[in-house]
């Protein structure tokens, strides 16, 4: 059983014994304030004492304790561990292989001067005995077949003005081949570079003669006039001007408007000709895919621009025949 302190400090009083008083926690002394400089402010004497002194016990006033310093070897001998473990993980047979793909940057055809290429083809079929006549143009002259030249261009915008121009020239004439025999030859110029557009304009000049009549699908307003000003600007002298030109569009308007959608030559092939183009690149991709090349891309989507206007120049020639005969038919029938 417990006494408790005032029983057991009287009963030492009683007993004559003096019991000493308990002392006081006598708290630590801080060290002394430094003196206040003469006509210092109290609140600056408070900045300096009190707000910037760290207090006893206050974790700023604990060591700050000293990194070890970090071992050079150690991450980079954990890094080799750990691809030394990842190499054993995977067998090398099955590991990928890395290769640096090269670009396909391959045009067909021949360079026949820095940056242009020529492309030939040639498709056996009869050419036409008799003159051909152009009533369905609403003419009354004939043509030959030898001296008719159907052209189309591919160009780097429909906006023309100096600001745009043709890097490829796609034409077809019916020939008589000594080996092959008679039928549509197509050649292809189309530049690789920008400073082959003179070397360009020269070639397609020595493919007309002053017989030659000149045949396009809405040609004589867009791909016409584009060549005349490339000559204009190359200093060169205009060779279409004084050539007989045939557009195809306006006839092919007056006589199926209505008919189908719209008068696009796609849409003629596929509904008159019954053409239809596989893996066809649009038109209007063709300047994209040739700013592609030039920038160091792939060739790819260019091939793709030669065989549309392969195809075009041949449709313009069975396009022809077919307006013929269709004329023909009308004027025979009562």
């Amino acid at each position: 059983m417990g006494v408790s302190a005032d029983k057991l400090r009287l009963l030492r009083r009683q007993a004559g014994t003096a019991v000493p008083e308990p002392k006081a926690a006598v708290p630590s002394a801080a060290p002394p304030a430094e003196p206040a400089p003469a006509n210092e402010p109290v609140f600056a004497w408070v900045e300096r004492e009190v707000r910037h002194k760290p207090m006893a016990g206050s974790p700023s006033a604990l060591p700050v304790p000293t990194p070890e310093p970090r071992r050079r070897g150690t991450d980079m001998d954990a890094l080799r561990r750990l691809i030394g473990l990842r190499e054993r993980a995977i067998p090398a047979a099955a590991a990928p292989v890395r290769r640096a793909s090269a670009r396909d940057r391959h045009l067909p055809g021949e360079e026949i001067a820095p940056g242009l290429h020529l492309v030939e083809a040639f498709l056996p079929q009869a050419i036409p005995t008799q003159p051909l006549s152009l009533a369905f143009a609403r003419r009354e002259d004939t043509v030959a077949p030898q001296d008719l030249l159907f052209f189309d261009t591919e160009t780097t915008g429909l906006a023309g003005g100096t600001g745009t121009r043709a890097f490829m020239i796609g034409a077809a004439d019916w020939h008589h081949d000594a080996a092959r025999g008679p039928g549509l030859r197509i050649r292809q110029l189309m530049m690789a570079t920008m400073a082959a557009e003179a070397a360009m304009l020269d070639t397609f000049r020595g493919w007309l003669a002053p017989g030659t009549v000149l045949s396009s699908y809405n040609g004589r307003c867009y791909d016409a006039p584009l060549l005349k000003t490339r000559y204009r600007l190359s200093r060169r002298g205009d060779p279409l001007s004084a050539l007989d030109h045939v557009d195809l569009l306006f006839p092919t308007r007056r006589r199926y408007r209505g008919t189908w959608e719209n008068c696009r030559l796609a849409t003629i092939e596929r509904q008159l000709l019954h053409i239809v183009r596989e893996d066809d690149l649009p038109g209007s991709q063709a300047p994209a895919a040739w700013l592609h090349y030039l920038r160091g891309g792939d060739a790819i989507d260019l091939r793709r621009v030669l065989a549309h206007n392969h195809q075009d120049v041949v449709t313009l020639a069975q396009l022809m025949l077919r307006l013929i005969e269709a004329e023909a038919q009308d004027t025979s029938s009562p």
